[in-house]
């Protein structure tokens, strides 16, 4: 059984350095929490889910959970907080050219997790391949309902909603951002 730890065994692609070992960024942010930007592909992180043991899983959502491109404090308000979650969500989308680009954070660890197994499905696609997308069904493989208490999973349906209400906005031709 692999074991995570802060040097990053079960993420090898993490270095000491400011650029991880396959050239995607990271660094540090507001609360001192290692992340690095440009996540693993959601089959990457299924095929390693798979093979661990439900410590070790909720030690890779946290680890995960890390690599959350940072969310200045600025956008953490009533306007970008997910409703339903029994922790702090907030999510923040931007325009990246044709397709979405969201930010978001938690002030739980795990939650951070679970937030960014949802973004691994919807990052930086067109509002309409987001709509084509059951994010549902590409989170079904890791069980989370099963795996985690229903505290830490209720509000991932509301922030699914968020996120394909706000792609259908954009498809819509609404290119106003939430929140703003």
């Amino acid at each position: 059984m692999r074991s995570c730890s802060a040097s990053g065994a079960l993420w090898p692609h993490l270095s000491n350095s400011g650029l991880a070992t396959d050239g995607r960024r990271e660094g540090w942010n507001a609360a001192g929490e290692r992340y690095t930007a440009g996540m693993t592909t959601l089959p990457e992180l299924r095929d390693e889910y798979e093979f661990l043991d439900a410590d070790d899983r909720y030690r890779l959502l946290i680890d995960l959970g890390r690599t959350l491109e940072p969310m200045p404090d600025a956008l953490k308000t009533d306007a970008t907080l997910v409703r339903g979650c029994s922790a702090s969500v907030w999510v923040y989308p931007m325009v990246a050219g044709t397709t979405l680009h969201f930010l978001a954070d938690s002030n739980a660890a795990i939650t951070k997790g679970i937030i960014a197994l949802v973004l691994l499905t919807v990052q930086d696609k067109s509002p309409a391949t987001i709509l084509a997308t059951d994010i549902a069904d590409a989170l079904s493989p890791f069980d989370l309902k099963n795996q985690l208490s229903s505290n830490r999973t209720q509000g991932i349906p509301n922030m699914i909603a968020l996120i394909r209400d706000t792609a259908r906005r954009y498809s819509d031709g609404d290119r106003s951002i939430p929140g703003t």
